[in-house]
């Protein structure tokens, strides 16, 4: 038996091979559960060409999480690939235009800062409420976070966003928990994925992160990080919500 027999997950978020969604499809799939994407506009076409390199290819779905109508139309569109319910959400969705990062915190308007808080922020809450009619006790929803405890250079706004995120998972598991429905986050060390490259010097994180790391780290290696999403989407942690699972080589826990 795999650790997902029989789930159903909506993953979000697969751009490339070597994204962290990518990875948890790859192994939630290779432990029984049944996997669907999602993706938009000129990404959407990018996700259904990655999704064929997976195991079994998944249907892909287009879903703005901006949108009001593609947010409230996405559990009929689930059950016309039947999937009539959901054991798991994967929450891969982060944006920020480049006014908001790359050094440029002081001088960030508000209609950049708002994208980026809707997007990578809001999001978590307006997806899980899409979907929350086919979740059920025992279901989990997992976000892809970036410590927000400290500031980062180059960050800004997306820092910002990260930290609302890990608040409105906190206010999710406080809501849903009494649905049997669990709220957690993955926070990953960087890797050298999409969103990364279109952080103008998000390189400076990937020459110092290994040095610091007490296991040492990986820029190029998202499986730990997936693994901890599908661990996270099984019955392994069934008292486990609004916690915040690092994995980033031990970076958060010591001091430089």
């Amino acid at each position: 038996m795999g650790l997902l027999d029989g789930k159903r997950l909506l993953v979000t978020g697969v751009l490339t091979e070597a994204s962290i969604a990518f990875g948890v499809a790859r192994f939630a799939q290779s432990e029984g559960a049944v996997v669907v994407h999602t993706g938009f506009g000129r990404g959407l076409g990018i996700t259904r060409r990655v999704a064929r390199r997976l195991p079994v290819e998944p249907a892909v779905l287009e879903l703005d999480v901006t949108s009001d109508e593609h947010l409230a139309a996405l559990p009929d569109r689930l059950r016309e690939v039947g999937v009539e319910a959901l054991d798991g959400v994967l929450h891969a969705i982060g944006f920020a235009p480049p006014g908001a990062l790359g050094g440029n915190f002081l001088s960030a308007t508000w209609p950049d800062v708002a994208t980026a808080v809707q997007v990578s922020t809001f999001s978590l809450m307006s997806l899980t409420r899409a979907v929350l009619s086919l979740l059920g006790p025992g279901s989990s929803v997992v976000g892809l976070d970036f410590d927000a405890s400290v500031a980062w250079p180059v960050y800004d706004w997306m820092g910002v966003a990260k930290a609302g995120l890990e608040s409105a998972a906190r206010y999710l598991a406080r809501e849903l928990g009494p649905k049997g429905i669990r709220v957690n986050l993955v926070a990953a060390g960087p890797l050298k994925t999409m969103a990364a490259r279109s952080i103008p010097g998000f390189e400076a994180f990937e020459e110092t992160w290994g040095e610091r790391a007490p296991l040492g780290w990986d820029i190029t290696d998202a499986e730990p990080a997936a693994r901890a999403c599908v661990a996270l989407f099984s019955d392994w942690f069934p008292a486990t919500t609004g916690e915040i699972v690092h994995v980033d080589g031990g970076v958060h826990a010591v001091g430089s």
